[in-house]
């Protein structure tokens, strides 16, 4: 039986990273497929998934302040309302008020439910 190794040697790369160290320095964040692929979740809206899960993995929780967000997103504040908002409505977010002054708190939603028989939106 080959090891999987020797097998990564045969294929050419599409990608490739350089000098990786400086790049994962800070660590990185994966990202679910699903999200990634979804057709329905803007592009902000996918990056402020992104985001709230770079805050969370640590946690399991996470609550940023909106303008934190938007900082570290390179997008405004009304945007970012808007891209959460998205990420709500589609049934991957779920914001909770803590109080007022007070940051909201995230919960992600890392599994997705099937789809009914007759194809359509997710549920």
């Amino acid at each position: 039986m080959d090891h999987i190794s020797g097998r990564l040697g045969e294929h050419a790369r599409n990608i490739e990273v350089v000098a990786a160290d400086p790049a994962t320095r800070y660590g990185f964040t994966q990202v679910p497929n699903f999200m990634l692929t979804n057709k329905d979740i803007s592009v902000g809206g996918k990056l402020a998934y992104a985001m709230l899960l770079k805050y969370a993995w640590g946690d399991d929780a996470c609550f940023p302040g909106q303008r934190k967000l938007a900082d570290d997103m390179g997008a405004g504040e009304r945007s970012v309302r808007t891209y959460l908002k998205e990420l709500e409505d589609a049934g991957f977010l779920e914001v909770a008020q803590r109080g007022l002054g007070k940051t909201n708190l995230y919960r992600l939603h890392l599994t997705i439910k099937k789809r009914p028989a007759g194809g359509g939106r997710r549920a």
